[in-house]
């Protein structure tokens, strides 16, 4: 038997999609994008706001877990949102109601963030998850060309750098590489891969090497919704770069029609995700941490960018021209310029928005 709201699909669109993968329906069904935007609308309407106190006497607190107000602008005030979970873990999800910015509390304390990533996280990083990620990089890479097409004489660090799927690829275009990670299991895998790289485990503070900063560029994959003191950690990023350096940026996005289209369901409520950014937010972290510029790319997809979506070249034009007039994709791919200097290497290559 169908669900309401899939019998109400099939009354509306027939079976004509039917063939359309999940995460690409909502940009491919006619109508659809304004359907979900007035749905996100609706629910923010409905859901209450209300203080920190009341929200922390209404919610249960875990042990390694604490209340906190918005990360970008102190706002202490709490409007709840989603409740996503999974067979061995769950956790709720707050909107600033002044500035829009979506994060987990509780959150994790920051001592504690390593119980999240303990026995298993390094095996995951090397199994279903490695999939196809070196093909995710150098589609990013691309959508930021010429930035990364060549990196003689040019420094890197991979903050994050996992198994080194990254520093890998980093190596082959010539970067002068270097990685860190809180996984050791993972770091030790990263350093059997890579020939001229290297991989730390710790902080930059750790290592004398990256401590000293000067880097041109520093790439943060899938990383940033796993930061829960963002602010420090991207004052210390900008101290790393060299005069006209780049960060940048891969993670999930909050302004995703999946996330409005799925809510407490949507693929970026994972169990190490503790913030959620858009390119709504994420200019606000970066102008507060010294960044000087920002540039956005669109995501349309790992398939339809390769080239191998099964998409009909009509369905593919209409998925692009949605994602372009939206959100940007299901996943936010960004890069920030330390200073003008930085903004002028590149503006006439990339659309830059100054900070």
């Amino acid at each position: 038997m169908f669900s309401p709201r899939r019998r109400l699909y099939r009354l509306v669109y027939g079976t004509r999609y039917d063939r359309v993968p999940w995460g690409q329906r909502v940009y491919v069904r006619p109508g659809e994008r304004y359907a979900r935007e007035l749905q996100w609308r609706w629910r923010l309407r409905r859901a209450p706001v209300m203080s920190l106190e009341e929200y922390r006497r209404r919610t249960p607190l875990g042990e390694i877990e604490e209340f906190i107000a918005c990360t970008l602008c102190g706002e202490t005030r709490q409007q709840p949102l989603f409740e996503p979970s999974d067979k061995n873990w769950s956790y709720r999800v707050v909107r600033c109601p002044s500035c829009g910015f979506l994060y987990r509390n509780p959150n994790i304390r920051p001592e504690r963030l390593g119980d999240l990533y303990a026995n298993s996280y390094s095996k995951f990083l090397t199994g279903n998850y490695a999939e196809n990620r070196q093909r995710r990089y150098r589609l990013v890479m691309d959508s930021f060309s010429p930035v990364f097409d060549d990196g003689q004489g040019r420094r890197l660090l991979d903050f994050g750098c996992g198994a080194g799927l990254f520093l890998e690829l980093a190596e082959q275009r010539g970067f002068d590489a270097v990685g860190v990670d809180l996984s050791p299991d993972s770091v030790e895998q990263a350093n059997q891969r890579c020939s001229k790289a290297r991989a730390y485990f710790g902080s930059p503070r750790d290592v004398p090497e990256i401590a000293a900063g000067g880097f041109d560029i520093i790439t943060l994959w899938s990383v940033l919704a796993h930061l829960p003191r963002p602010l420090d950690d991207f004052k210390q990023f900008r101290e790393l770069l060299a005069p006209g350096g780049l960060l940048m940026i891969l993670t999930v996005n909050a302004r995703s029609l999946l996330l409005k289209a799925y809510g407490d369901k949507w693929s970026g409520f994972t169990k190490n995700h503790l913030m959620f950014y858009s390119s709504k937010t994420l200019p606000t972290l970066l102008r507060k941490t010294g960044f000087a510029g920002v540039a956005f790319a669109p995501h349309y997809g790992d398939t339809v960018e390769a080239g191998t979506t099964k998409l009909s070249p009509e369905l593919k034009a209409r998925l692009e021209r949605n994602v372009r007039r939206s959100d940007g994709g299901n996943m936010m791919r960004a890069l920030a310029f330390a200073d003008e200097e930085a903004i002028a290497r590149w503006e006439d290559k990339l659309k830059i928005h100054r900070l």
